[in-house]
């Protein structure tokens, strides 16, 4: 007979399995062309958390895309709205991804603190919110009191590309493109109950950029003059000292 988390882990399967076929045909369907590195980083068995940048809408799912290899499905914490929409929500319920009330976060930090010692690779989008200027935003510390509390380590995750598809601010662009998308795991980090967060924090964004540059440099599309690509490279897209800027007014109004 079958745990409660064991029963719980099986019925999340069943939901996840034909998403993943959804998935997979989406992809195909719009052409797109996938580069992944590190995979053979994620674990096949026992905890993990993938710390993933977030550029696009569809990060989680391609992010996700990068652990079926290991036989591994990733239970993602998203925002609490996801789960309110009719279609999406009894689908991420049931494929026990975790919701976030970014108003009081305990309950999904428990959750995720919970599922990483039944052995579950957890995903977490450290920016929060998707970044407009397609840099790494400052990151939040849920991620390392997630890996301090549980002591899984954390594998930092690169997507680049989503945000040609579907991205914050501008149209989505569902047209069969052959839309090239790189994904990058990084080594696992591990973080010591007693280490300093800020600190922590500083040694995942630096494994992040590191892989981010990596990403950006081997892309084979060129970014100058794109909306899709950073300033820093040439792109049009904002830069993070205008997308705070432009935050701040809005503050203010």
């Amino acid at each position: 007979m079958l745990s409660l988390p064991e029963a719980a882990r099986s019925m999340a399967e069943i939901v996840y399995t034909p998403v993943i076929a959804l998935v997979k045909t989406l992809w195909k369907y719009l052409g797109l062309e996938f580069t992944i590195e590190g995979e053979a980083n994620i674990p096949r068995s026992g905890a993990a958390i993938m710390a993933i940048n977030h550029v696009g809408y569809l990060d989680f799912a391609i992010a996700g895309t990068a652990a079926l290899p290991a036989d591994r499905f990733v239970r993602f914490m998203a925002k609490r709205e996801i789960f309110d929409h009719p279609v999406a929500g009894p689908l991420m319920r049931g494929m026990k991804h975790i919701s976030v009330d970014r108003s009081n976060g305990a309950p999904s930090f428990s959750t995720a603190l919970k599922a990483l010692r039944a052995g579950e690779i957890i995903g977490v989008f450290p920016e929060a919110t998707i970044s407009k200027s397609f840099e790494l935003k400052d990151m939040k510390s849920g991620v390392i009191r997630l890996a301090q509390e549980s002591g899984a380590p954390i594998l930092p995750t690169i997507v680049w590309g989503s945000q040609r598809i579907w991205t914050k601010g501008l149209p989505r662009n569902f047209s069969r493109a052959k839309t090239p998308i790189a994904i990058s795991v990084g080594k696992p980090i591990r973080v010591e109950r007693d280490s300093a967060i800020e600190g922590s924090l500083e040694i995942l964004r630096h494994h992040m950029s590191e892989l981010l540059s990596n990403a950006q440099n081997d892309y084979p599309d060129s970014p100058i003059g794109q909306r899709w690509a950073p300033a820093r490279l040439g792109g049009t897209a904002p830069t993070p000292e205008m997308v705070e800027l432009e935050s701040q007014k809005r503050k203010e109004i």
